[in-house]
């Protein structure tokens, strides 16, 4: 059984199986939620694990050690090395997540806000993303470069283009640039984080009829 059945409790009914959900779109998701969980665990200094949950799960399932007394040092660590190697995310990506969180929570009573926030952010923007690119996901695996330069043209059109056909195209990226500016995230940051998603979502398994 692959490490990412264990934390993420997945369970597989063969090893063709296997390989074909492993780093898939649902573990990247997760660990992008790890990620957010233990720098806020890090930057707030919160003590309950049991505050964080996929944090908890991650770090009980790799047993983790806790770095310095404080919870979110080590498993933002671990969780970060884990998305680079396995996604290619640099540095960046993760520096405007930390900076992100550090304008926005204050205290522990900022994350469920900053939360709810980033899933209506992450919501708005992979529907409108889908509705503007709907035929290039079905473009092979081996055109990568292109997809990703069309996934940047899309990011930049919701940040900046006004006469949408669609009223409701219109208003959902008018709440994205809402979320945005709150946020704090860059367009390239925008670009990386869709274009992982839509790579990953390319490569699932399609639903037996």
């Amino acid at each position: 059984m692959s490490i990412f059945s264990k934390i993420f409790g997945k369970k597989q009914t063969s090893e063709t199986d296997e390989t074909v959900r492993v780093g898939g779109m649902e573990d990247f998701m997760t660990l992008i939620r790890v990620y957010y969980q233990s720098v806020m665990a890090a930057q707030l200094g919160i003590s309950n694990i049991n505050f964080l949950p996929d944090m908890a799960v991650f770090k009980r399932t790799l047993k983790i050690p806790t770095q310095n007394n404080k919870l979110g040092i080590a498993e933002r660590s671990k969780c970060k090395k884990m998305l680079s190697d396995i996604y290619g995310l640099n540095d960046v990506f993760f520096k405007e997540i930390d900076n992100s969180i550090k304008k926005n929570c204050k205290n522990a009573n900022d994350i469920k806000n900053y939360l709810f926030m980033f899933q209506g952010f992450s919501q708005d923007l992979m529907m409108v993303i889908g509705n503007l690119m709907q035929w290039k996901f079905r473009m092979p695996g081996v055109f990568k470069k292109m997809l990703r330069g069309m996934t940047e043209k899309a990011i930049h059109d919701i940040m900046t283009k006004t006469d949408w056909k669609d009223d409701g195209v219109r208003k959902t990226c008018h709440n994205i640039r809402i979320y945005q500016h709150t946020l704090g995230y860059s367009e390239s940051w925008m670009t990386e984080y869709v274009y992982n998603i839509v790579l990953l979502a390319k490569k699932e398994p399609k639903p037996k009829a």
